[in-house]
């Protein structure tokens, strides 16, 4: 019975450890800049980023989650022309609608469509966003199908509350490892027509 306890208490020390690790580990983050703070949302200006990029015809977060993830990690774990290891960032982007869904894995700084190593798979693409205006709330824990629908009805909301006017599909940005348990971040982000 000691040793069952003793390995329990080891077990529990590492995952504590493990936890700790995650939210205090630096991993680079898509850059933004806040233009205004709402009490439910903000508006953020994202400049151009490099991204990698896989188009599923899949209609949930579910459905896009695992099999999208595994080929982009694919990608940027020696799966180029390169074989390369690419640093991964966050978040994680998703655009899960009713004609064809897409992850998009955000590349580091340093990287441009030019100086990155194209990839095996010929699913995956690169591209280069242009810069925009987003709406964008957040919520934790481990997000699904109904926390992205909800989120994005809320996000609506307010956003007609306060007169502002957005379009196109409202996206899901994941920024955790799925092993991470402790200090989870979602949001959900729209592009809004912003001229204040």
């Amino acid at each position: 019975m000691k040793l069952i306890f003793i390995v329990v208490a080891i077990l529990m020390a590492l995952l504590i450890i493990s936890q700790l690790y995650f939210i205090m580990a630096k991993t680079e983050t898509q850059s933004y800049q806040t233009i205004k703070t709402e009490k439910d949302f903000e508006i953020r200006l994202y400049p151009s980023a490099t991204m990698a990029c896989i188009a599923m015809d899949v209609k949930s977060y579910k459905e896009l989650s695992s099999p999208g993830f595994r080929k982009l990690a694919s990608f940027i774990f020696g799966g180029n022309q390169d074989n390369k290891n690419i640093a991964m960032t966050t978040p994680v982007h998703m655009d899960i609608n009713e004609v064809q869904s897409t992850m998009s894995f955000v590349m580091p700084a340093n990287y441009t469509k030019d100086n990155l190593p194209k990839p095996n798979d010929s699913s995956i693409s690169i591209k280069t966003t242009v810069q925009e205006y987003v709406a964008a709330i957040g919520f934790g824990g481990y997000a699904n199908d109904d926390d992205i629908k909800n989120y994005a009805v809320k996000l609506a909301m307010a956003l007609k509350a306060k007169g502002i006017e957005y379009d196109g599909h409202f996206r899901f940005l994941g920024y955790n490892a799925p092993y991470q348990f402790l200090g989870r971040k979602n949001e959900i982000i729209v592009s809004v027509n912003w001229n204040n």
